[in-house]
């Protein structure tokens, strides 16, 4: 990653970290804050499975979670660096860019806690918490598909070369 990307990635990760600290020490003891009525909430919950708590109750997920996180941020490194230097291929940087400040934000908190720290509600749907490492990854997730799909050419895939 070039130190622009790494700065982005580090100013994310940081974003996440602090609105974690600030959802923790606001909300520990108080369940819930409402927002905006009947739309979001602040919920604090101490999230020791995957997303949607996902494996919550096994404690070897809290590890294969921490090695699992570590392989991707790798592979996420390799494809980074492999991209050409084309205007589309900066979108999918930008992609990546979230996706791995995401993975590391909630693996700090997988190392350092033992859990996740997860706290925004949507109170208007049946939706589990989560934070914004979650919303980071969803988001360059989709655009990277969106992008992958729509407007990268089949035979400009380095990805896939």
């Amino acid at each position: 990653m070039s130190l622009i990307a790494a700065f982005f990635a580090l100013l994310l990760i940081a974003l996440d970290q602090l609105s974690k600290a600030w959802a923790y020490s606001a909300l520990y003891g108080l369940g819930s804050i409402q927002i905006i009525p009947n739309v979001l909430n602040f919920t604090l919950v101490k999230n020791t499975g995957a997303a949607f708590g996902l494996l919550q109750d096994y404690g070897w997920a809290r590890w294969f979670f921490l090695i699992f996180t570590l392989i991707v941020i790798g592979i996420i490194i390799l494809a980074y660096r492999k991209l050409p230097d084309t205007k589309i291929y900066n979108y999918v940087r930008i992609c990546l860019i979230f996706i791995t400040a995401g993975a590391i934000g909630n693996y700090i908190d997988r190392l350092r806690l033992g859990y996740v720290v997860d706290f925004i509600q949507a109170a208007f749907i049946n939706f589990p918490v989560f934070n914004l490492a979650d919303i980071f990854v969803v988001v360059g997730t989709l655009c990277l598909g969106v992008i992958m799909i729509f407007f990268v050419k089949p035979e400009e895939d380095v990805l896939t070369k």
